[in-house]
C-alpha cells in the first residue's frame, strides 16, 4: 500500500486495530450441564433404544423389498400348481383374442360380400376348407394376396379380388394393423370362441332373443391332417375346376354326362348364373321323364354348375362344373315327382327349387 500524501501517519490505511476487551466466558446460555461428554445412563437407554427402532425399521424394509421381488417373480411367471400363466403369455393371448374379434368385424364389413359370412364362398372362392386352410392359406400367402390383389394368386389381372392394403399400388382402405387382425380372423382355431364385439363402442353384442351374448368360432382344426395321397390345394383357386372330375359313381336316376354326347331328352329348361346366383328360382320338369338343363355361367372367371338334390339333402345328379363365361347342356335321368333342390356345389349359397310332375 502506498503512502497518502497530506495526512497524519496515523490515519494512513491499512487503520490500526483498537484495543478491545477479552470476551466473558460465560457468553453461552445453555446450562453447564449440557456440555457434559460422558453419557448419563437415561442417555445412554435413549440411544439404545433409537439403535433398535432404526434395526426395525431397516429389517421391515428389507421384508418388504423381498416380499415385493417374490411376489413380483410369480406375478411374472406364475404360480406353479395353480395353472397360472405368465403375465407375458396372458397378455400375448389377451392381444390375439382382440385381433381374431377385430378381424371378424373386418371380414364381415369388406370380404363377407364375394366369400360369404362363414368363408362358404360366393363370387369369391370358398375360405373355410381345411384342406385349403392347411396348405394353402397361410399368413404370408394371406398378406401376399390382400396386399398385390388377385393376380397373387392367380396371375389374372382382371381378378375382381383387389388389393386392401393401404402399401399395394393402388393403396387400399386398410392399413398393416387392419391387415394383421383379418389374418388373425383367417386362420383362428375353431376350438375356441369368441364373442361379437360392436365396432364402434368395443362392447359384447347381445342377442336380444336370448338376452346372450353373441358368439363365434374360428375355421381352422388344429387337428386336421389331409388324408394319405390326397391332391394338395392348387395354388390357383380356379384351378380346381379347370378339369372336368374323374367320371364319378352312377347314382340312381342320375347322369353327369353332357347333352352334347347323348341323344336328346324329351323336356328342356334353361337357368343361367350371374352374380353367384340362379336367375330363376323354380324349374318345373315332368316326372319320371329324362330331361336336359341347358345351363349358361355368365359370371367370368368363376366355376358354377348345377347340381340337384332330394328332399332328404342327397345328391341324385352332378353336373360338370364350368369356368365361367361358358354354357354346357346337362342330362338329367328320370325323376320322381316330389320337390327337389337345383344348387351349385361350388356356391352352396346358390339355391332354386326343382318341381318333377307338377
Amino acid at each position: 500500500m502506498t503512502d497518502q500524501n497530506g495526512r497524519p501517519s496515523e490515519e494512513r490505511l491499512p487503520a490500526p486495530r483498537p484495543s478491545s476487551a477479552a470476551a466473558p466466558a460465560e457468553r453461552l446460555s445453555a446450562p453447564p450441564s449440557a456440555h457434559r461428554t460422558d453419557l448419563t445412563p437415561e442417555r445412554a437407554a435413549r440411544i439404545v433404544r433409537q439403535s433398535a427402532n432404526a434395526r426395525l425399521v431397516g429389517f421391515l424394509a428389507v421384508t418388504l423389498v423381498g416380499l415385493f421381488v417374490i411376489g413380483y417373480y410369480f406375478y411374472e411367471l406364475g404360480i406353479p400348481g395353480l395353472g397360472t400363466k405368465p403375465r407375458l403369455e396372458a397378455a400375448a393371448e389377451e392381444q390375439q383374442v382382440i385381433a381374431v374379434e377385430r378381424g371378424y368385424n373386418l371380414y364381415q364389413a369388406n370380404c363377407a360380400q364375394c366369400h360369404g359370412v362363414n368363408g362358404e364362398g360366393g363370387k369369391g372362392p370358398v375360405l373355410n376348407r381345411q384342406d385349403k386352410l392347411f396348405a394353402h392359406l397361410s399368413p404370408d400367402f394371406l398378406r401376399n394376396m390382400l396386399t398385390v390383389g388377385g393376380r397373387y394368386a392367380c396371375g389374372n389381372a382382371t381378378s375382381i379380388m383387389p388389393v386392401w392394403s393401404n402399401q399395394g399400388n393402388p393403396a387400399g382402405p386398410l392399413n398393416y394393423k387392419q391387415i394383421d387382425y383379418l389374418i388373425a380372423f383367417l386362420r383362428a382355431s375353431k376350438e375356441d370362441t369368441y364373442r361379437v364385439m360392436n365396432a364402434d363402442l368395443w362392447e359384447p353384442i347381445v342377442d336380444e332373443a336370448t338376452g346372450e351374448e353373441q358368439t363365434f368360432t374360428g375355421w381352422v382344426d388344429p387337428a386336421y391332417e389331409p388324408e394319405p395321397g390326397a391332391t394338395p390345394y392348387p395354388a390357383c383357386w380356379a384351378d380346381e375346376f379347370n378339369t372336368a372330375p374323374a367320371t364319378p359313381a352312377p347314382s340312381a336316376g342320375a347322369s353327369s354326362s353332357p347333352v352334347e354326347s347323348q341323344a336328346p331328352a324329351g323336356a328342356t329348361v334353361d337357368v343361367a348364373a350371374l352374380n353367384v346366383a340362379f336367375d330363376k328360382a323354380e324349374l318345373t320338369v315332368p316326372a319320371d321323364t329324362k330331361f336336359t338343363i341347358n345351363f349358361d355361367n355368365q359370371d367370368a372367371g368363376i366355376p358354377h354348375n348345377v347340381a340337384i338334390k332330394d328332399a332328404n339333402g342327397a345328391l341324385v345328379f352332378t353336373g360338370d362344373i364350368i369356368n365361367g363365361p361358358a354354357k354346357i347342356s346337362y342330362t338329367v335321368d328320370p325323376l320322381a315327382a316330389g320337390d327337389y333342390q337345383f344348387v351349385c356345389t361350388v356356391h352352396p349359397n346358390m339355391i332354386g327349387t326343382l318341381k318333377v310332375g307338377s
